[in-house]
């Protein structure tokens, strides 16, 4: 009988991410006859406790790894990811998230992994960055491209963007989208969830899944809020995260005297919920890949306005499952949501349009399916 593939992945941390939800749903999903799943992460994370439930994996807690940037604590868990390559005989590492592909696939290639995969859920470097950052980080994705023998991309945009800056050849990509079980996000519970938030029946409900972090600006949404609230009557607002600029944010909300307008939930488990409760998804991003939230919204059955950066168009179609606007467009964003509050029928047909275009291009099956190839 031929023995099982000894599959470590690594990831920075595990906080309620699009990047690590697909990674645990695909260590889940894994042929555990062809593949012994590891995972590498920080030792904290929203999600933890998810991922140790999960039989069969094998989770390594790190005592070092962290988003920040720190020289020391870097070296030491690259230090603790090559003992403990080396350690389980580990034949693949597949790294996910900037920073741990980074360290993840340095420590991997001196340890002696057969193979070193990267999926890119979004890449590291960016023009919002400073000079110095930028291209710094992009001559790190360079020289790592170059020890690694597959980068996964899971959108064309990244793909582009890649080859563009010369990060490894085009031979060394493939593209496997997101999986997305649209039955998950087929709740109608609408009344039950607005009910349980103090929302009216009347009400237009306009909401945002992000991490509280520079790259989803939410501030945006702040602002955005502020020039709906003025145009639209009965209007509500739900943002669902939380992270470190939660200070500013709270400050913002009542800066713009919106405390008895916006909702803001913290982390919750139940996004199927309360995206059911939401008539609009909004999403203020400064840079992307293509982030899962949009999905889920498209999923729910709920029109999109979101920027346009990354590969969100690749999945929001003008007009038809959702509308675009420039980064920091507050305006733009608010105009189309106002448009929206008085369009009934094109969000229902916008509605129906968005589970249609996920079908055959972001279903679990298939991104399992695809991994598993690779693998073997």
């Amino acid at each position: 009988m031929k023995e099982k593939i000894n599959l470590l992945y690594i990831i920075t941390k595990l906080e309620l991410g699009g990047a690590q939800q697909q990674l645990l749903e695909l260590i889940k999903r894994l042929d555990k006859e062809k593949f012994n799943p590891f995972l590498f992460t920080a030792k904290d994370g929203f999600l933890m406790e998810r991922a140790l439930s999960q039989e069969g994996l094998t989770v390594k807690r790190s005592a070092w790894l962290d988003r920040s940037i720190n020289p020391l604590k870097d070296f030491l868990s690259f230090i603790e990811i090559y003992r403990f390559i080396r350690h389980n005989g580990i034949d693949f590492v597949h790294t996910h998230s900037s920073k741990a592909g980074i360290i993840g696939r340095w420590a991997a290639k001196l340890a002696g992994a057969k193979k070193i995969i990267h999926t890119v859920h979004g890449w590291s470097f960016n023009e919002h960055q400073s000079f110095f950052f930028r291209n710094f980080f992009l001559c790190l994705e360079r020289i790592t491209a170059a020890i690694t023998d597959k980068l996964i991309v899971v959108c064309e945009y990244d793909l582009a963007k890649g080859l563009k800056y010369g990060i490894g050849r085009n031979s060394k990509y493939t593209i496997i989208r997101y999986g997305i079980r649209k039955e998950d996000f087929a709740s109608r519970d609408t009344l039950s969830v607005r009910a349980e938030l103090g929302i009216g029946g009347k009400d237009f409900v306009v909401g945002n899944i992000s991490c509280f972090k520079p790259q989803k600006c939410v501030a945006d949404f702040i602002r955005m809020a502020f020039l709906v609230d003025k145009a639209v009557p009965h209007v509500k607002f739900l943002l669902i995260g939380d992270g470190r600029e939660r200070e500013g944010i709270e400050k913002m909300v009542d800066r713009f005297s919106l405390r008895k307008k916006l909702i803001l939930l913290g982390w919750r488990q139940d996004i199927p919920r309360l995206l059911a409760a939401m008539d609009v998804f909004v999403l203020t991003s400064l840079w992307e890949g293509l982030p899962i939230s949009v999905l889920e919204a498209m999923a729910s059955g709920r029109p999109v306005v979101a920027t346009d950066t990354g590969g969100i168009a690749e999945a929001v179609r003008e007009g038809s499952t959702g509308f675009l606007v420039p980064c920091r467009s507050i305006e733009g964003l608010s105009q189309k949501v106002v448009f929206l509050s008085k369009e009934k029928r094109l969000r229902e047909e916008i509605g129906k349009n968005g589970p249609a275009y996920l079908t055959g291009r972001f279903g679990w099956d298939e991104a399992v399916e695809a991994h598993c190839r690779l693998y073997l």
